[in-house]
């Protein structure tokens, strides 16, 4: 089936129905106010539409942040209810849990047209599959458990909606265990997955994808799957550390390094080898002495390192360049994740070049 074939929230008959949708509600917060609300804006069009089309009730779940598989308020989707509120005009109910007797049964007693954000799912082990104990080693989740827990999900909803493009990768239970006769796409995804299939069935070359963010196990079939694709491909954020320093042995200090991602990607290059796609990765780095908007700022390359105890948290002039001219080189880009931590003032110079790039790209003729 094409992408674009996909089931989408507008073949469903909604009415009466409690409609599951599963949102990203993971935006930046500074002491437990939201400072990016984009997306929470951007999912508006599908819990609006649900609404205005019978559902007797949306029922809203997300993650937030790496609370480690255990309730921590820092991670707490409250805040985000309140503005999910404001931004409906309408009260929105929060409920201090995911899954359990209670919730089923606020989901169950509901009055029509209740709008509900479940707490964060990632206070649940059962959601990820895995989590961090305290001395940082990775702890697998009983299946037993996930098993209940993704039942327990099920229970909510009548129809399931997935409008979480940017977790649409991950095998979490939110996104593939929720077994219900219905799963459709929200606009957010859809609209995604039609440019997909528009960019994937049928490029105009040379193609170029970007991707970025922190982990590559998180991404590791999006590359393997893009590899068979593309003719470059830009590999930056929190991830290019992983393979700077598996590849090269460059030093990056207390910077993000994904050890199971470490251990494919060899693989990963050798097939770009195979199939002749060019890759790019950063050579300098905007670094920072901890995760904070307000971090004393450092600037390093790959000939000295990141010392122990900086992070990089943005791409460098040198990289930016690079990147710029890989871009100006394309005629079909598709952009995943970002450079840097753009959240933050001082460290999101990186994003702003690469959306310079694209959009000048764009106004030459290429597809974005």
């Amino acid at each position: 089936m094409s992408l674009s074939n996909k089931l989408a929230i507008t073949d469903l008959d909604l009415k009466g129905k409690r409609v599951l949708i599963r949102v990203d509600f993971n935006v930046p917060q500074q002491d437990g106010k939201i400072t990016n609300n984009a997306r929470i804006v951007a999912a508006l069009p599908t819990i609006k539409y649900a609404l205005e089309n019978g559902a007797k009730s949306v029922i809203l779940m997300s993650h937030l942040g790496r609370p480690d598989g255990k309730p921590n308020p820092k991670y707490s989707l409250k805040p985000v209810s309140d503005e999910l509120s404001k931004l409906l005009s309408k009260p929105v109910t929060f409920l201090p849990d995911c899954v359990g007797p209670a919730v089923e049964s606020a989901v169950a007693s509901a009055p029509a047209g209740s709008v509900i954000l479940l707490e964060n799912l990632r206070f649940h082990i059962e959601e990820e599959g895995s989590a961090k104990d305290k001395e940082g080693k990775k702890v697998k989740a009983d299946p037993a458990a996930v098993q209940t827990f993704r039942e327990g999900l099920t229970r909510l909803g009548d129809v399931y909606v997935n409008d979480a493009f940017g977790t649409a990768h991950r095998a979490h239970s939110s996104m593939v265990g929720v077994k219900l006769p219905q799963r459709a796409a929200g606009f957010l995804v859809k609209k995604e997955l039609d440019f997909f299939a528009k960019v994937l069935e049928n490029p105009e070359r040379p193609f170029l994808a970007i991707l970025g963010g922190a982990k590559v196990s998180d991404k590791i079939q999006l590359i393997d799957n893009m590899l068979d694709k593309v003719n470059s491909l830009i590999i930056c954020g929190g991830m290019s550390f992983t393979f700077k320093k598996t590849l090269e042995g460059v030093s990056i200090g207390n910077s993000l390094f994904d050890e199971p991602g470490s251990q494919k990607v060899g693989q990963l290059v050798e097939k770009a080898r195979k199939n002749n796609v060019k890759l790019v990765f950063p050579v300098d780095y905007v670094t920072a002495d901890k995760f904070d908007k307000n971090a004393t700022i450092g600037h390093a390359t790959d000939t000295e390192g990141i010392p122990n105890g900086w992070m990089g948290l943005d791409a460098g002039p040198k990289s930016r360049e690079l990147y710029r001219q890989t871009v100006l080189e394309a005629k079909t880009i598709l952009w995943n994740g970002p450079p840097g931590v753009f959240e933050f003032p001082a460290f999101a110079e990186g994003s702003k070049s690469l959306l310079d790039a694209n959009i000048a790209a764009a106004q030459k003729g290429a597809t974005v």
